[in-house]
């Protein structure tokens, strides 16, 4: 299931945990500028500072228009945080630091048996290594800051870090009617997406985004390659005792982890080790039967999702 790159600041979240949801970031302030030498790059992406200081990422050769669009966005929030007296550390994770957590998807088989190998699906890998940050919900992980605007508040009192807030993401709404990207996260978007659309043109656009989305499933659940390696997939986990809930090629991709997902116990991050293990152990041999039975179709089920990416009907 592909899903947006880039999220607004600080409310970036791991692949897993986008997986996770229907079960279940921040910032020296002042005046001083920050160091050039790539503290809020990604991987070997080079910065620069404007006149004022605000740090700036140079948008490597060759990247897609996303990527692209959020380096601007995030160069344009690092900029305006600084004309109002705030330090904004401008950060685009690039394909080569993509979220650990992401191995889980098969997508990678090589990276995605390792992952399961040792953490199954992820669900009680967190109880039983709670000190390994890389782990789906460790208390390291939930710790761990790992964005560099994760330090840019570090050092600022109370109210100096709700103007921080003010000026990054608006004053609070009223209500929730109200909520809106404002301030400058919403300059960044601005300047890397245009104008905000009217609401009837929104209407439309959204309509249409829903309208390619579905196309884009009948047309993946419609394929013929796919539709056969789906069956294939489902009679592999069938003789393993694995229960099949679709065979619909969009649905089978992560089918096994999210029927599990729906039937975790409540305190399935809380459970003490030795309560966590005999489920880890359960997990990961389901997980990686999973893998086995889904080969064939995720590696011919990706490329094709790329070039007609699907996010379910309720995306």
């Amino acid at each position: 299931m592909s899903m947006p790159k880039f999220g607004t600041p600080r409310t970036r979240m791991s692949a897993l945990a986008l997986g996770l949801v229907p079960l279940l970031a921040a910032c020296g302030g002042g005046s001083d500028s920050k160091s050039a030498s790539g503290n809020g790059s990604s991987d070997s992406s080079a910065a620069t500072t404007t006149v004022n200081g605000a740090t700036q990422l140079t948008v490597p050769d060759g990247v897609d228009d996303a990527t692209k669009k959020a380096y601007i966005q995030e160069n344009a929030i690092a900029v305006c945080m600084k004309k109002q007296g705030f330090t904004y550390t401008p950060h685009v994770e690039s394909s080569t630091t993509a979220d650990t957590f992401a191995a889980v998807d098969g997508e990678d088989y090589a990276r995605a048996k390792q992952f399961r190998q040792k953490y199954g699906f992820g669900y009680y890998a967190g109880a039983v290594y709670p000190n390994d940050a890389n782990v789906p919900f460790s208390k390291a992980a939930m710790a761990k800051r790992t964005a560099p605007q994760d330090q840019d508040e570090d050092g600022l009192t109370d109210a100096q870090k709700k103007a921080y807030d003010v000026a990054l993401s608006g004053p609070p709404a009223k209500t929730k009617a109200d909520e809106k990207l404002a301030g400058c996260s919403e300059v960044g978007r601005v300047a890397a997406n245009g104008p905000a659309l009217s609401a009837s043109a929104e209407k439309d656009a959204e309509k249409a985004r829903d309208d390619q989305n579905h196309a884009n499933g009948l047309a993946l659940n419609g394929d013929a390659q796919l539709v056969q390696l789906a069956q294939q997939f489902a009679t592999c986990l069938t003789g393993q005792g694995i229960s099949v809930s679709t065979t619909q090629p969009t649905g089978m991709v992560s089918m096994v982890r999210l029927d599990i997902s729906r039937q975790l116990p409540e305190n399935f991050m809380s459970l003490s080790k030795d309560a966590a293990l005999p489920l880890l152990n359960k997990d990961i041999g389901i997980a990686l039967k999973d893998l086995e039975c889904g080969k064939k179709f995720r590696a011919a089920y990706f490329p094709k999702e790329k070039a007609k990416p699907y996010y379910g009907e309720n995306g």
